[in-house]
C-alpha cells in the first residue's frame, strides 16, 4: 500500500490574517530576547576563548581553551570560589530567621503592617547605599558596632571589614540583614495559603504546636523553601556589589573576594575580557547544575496544598 500522504490544510484569509497578528505580537520579545540575551551568550562563549581586551581584534587572538585552563590553576580563583561558598551559609540562616518571623507576623498582632514594612524596607533599598551604611556600622575605630560593644562591655569591638576571619561573617550578616525581608514576605505568603482546616482537624487528634509545625507548615512550606533556596543559590553565586563597596581590594588577603570580583578584577581592571568572559562561562555551567540538581530532586520533598 502506498502511504498516505497527509494533505496541506489551506488556512482562510481570515485565519492568515489572525498568524500574521500573531506573530506580530511575539516578535518583540523574541527580538529582544535575541539581541539581549542569546546575541550576549554566544559572544561571550566565543570571547571566551580569546585573548580579547577590548582594544584588539577577537578572531585575531583566539586561543581555544587556554583561559579555561589558566582559571582552574589560578589561585585567586579558587579562594574566591571558597569565599563564595562560605557566604551561603547565611542563606539557611536567613531562611530560618524568615520564617520564624513569618510564623510571627502571621498571628493578630499589633503594628502587623508596620513590622512587615520595616523588614521589607531593606530589599527595596539601593544596594549600594545601605552597603555604604554598613560599612561605617563595621567601621573599626567609630562604628556603631564597635562602639556599642565598647560601651556595654568596656573592650574595643573586632576589626570587621580588616580581618580575614571577621570579613566573611561581616559579610554573611549584611546579606543576611539584606535579604530577609523578601524571605519573609514569601513565607509569610505561603502560611497564609495553607488552609485553616489542617490546622483545626490535627487540634481535634491531639497534636501540639509542635506536631503541627513538624506534619502541616512545614510540608506545605516546602514550595516556598524549594523557590528560596533556588534564587538564593543563584544570587550567591552572583554577590559582587556588597564586595566592592565594602571591601574595595577584596578584603585583607582577598579573603571577602567573590567569583564575580574576581571575574571584575581581570575583565575591567587588568582589561583581559575574554578572561572574564571564560569566567562568565564557567560560573554560569556551575549554576545550571547546581540548579537543575535542585529541580530534579525537587520531588522528594516538595509538597503542595491539595
Amino acid at each position: 500500500m502506498k502511504p498516505k500522504v497527509k494533505e496541506k490544510i489551506r488556512l482562510s484569509a481570515m485565519a492568515k490574517r489572525e498568524e500574521r497578528w500573531g506573530l506580530l505580537f511575539v516578535a518583540p520579545p523574541l527580538i529582544g530576547f535575541a539581541l539581549f540575551m542569546a546575541y550576549p551568550i554566544i559572544f561571550a562563549v566565543i570571547a571566551s576563548m580569546s585573548k580579547w581586551t577590548g582594544m584588539n581584534s577577537l578572531w585575531g587572538n583566539m586561543v581555544g581553551l587556554q583561559n579555561y585552563g589558566k582559571i582552574l590553576t589560578d589561585l585567586k580563583f579558587w579562594k574566591s570560589m571558597g569565599t563564595t561558598v562560605i557566604y551561603m551559609i547565611g542563606i539557611p540562616i536567613g531562611m530560618i530567621l524568615g520564617m520564624l518571623i513569618a510564623m510571627a507576623l502571621n498571628r493578630k498582632l499589633p503594628l502587623k503592617r508596620a513590622l512587615t514594612t520595616m523588614y521589607y524596607v531593606p530589599v527595596v533599598s539601593s544596594l549600594v547605599a545601605v552597603a555604604i551604611l554598613w560599612a561605617w556600622v563595621f567601621n573599626y575605630d567609630y562604628g556603631l558596632l564597635n562602639s556599642i560593644i565598647k560601651g556595654l562591655t568596656g573592650m574595643h569591638g573586632p576589626n570587621w571589614l580588616g580581618d580575614a576571619a571577621m570579613v566573611k561573617i561581616s559579610m554573611i550578616i549584611f546579606m543576611v540583614w539584606k535579604g530577609l525581608g523578601g524571605t519573609i514576605i514569601l513565607y509569610l505568603a505561603g502560611l497564609q495559603n495553607i488552609p485553616r482546616d489542617y490546622y483545626e482537624a490535627a487540634e481535634i487528634d491531639g497534636a501540639n504546636g509542635w506536631h503541627k509545625f513538624k506534619n502541616i507548615t512545614l510540608p506545605l512550606l516546602s514550595p516556598v523553601t524549594f523557590y528560596v533556596l533556588i534564587t538564593s543559590l543563584i544570587g550567591g553565586f552572583q554577590v559582587f556589589v556588597e564586595v566592592q563597596v565594602m571591601t574595595p581590594n577584596g578584603g585583607p588577603n582577598y579573603s571577602s573576594a567573590t567569583v564575580v570580583f574576581y571575574l571584575f578584577e581581570k575583565a575591567f581592571s587588568n582589561g583581559q575580557l575574554g578572561y572574564g568572559c571564560a569566567v562568565a562561562v564557567l560560573l554560569a555551567i556551575i549554576i545550571f547544575i547546581i540548579t537543575a540538581i535542585n529541580f530534579k530532586g525537587q520531588n522528594k520533598w516538595v509538597q503542595t496544598v491539595e
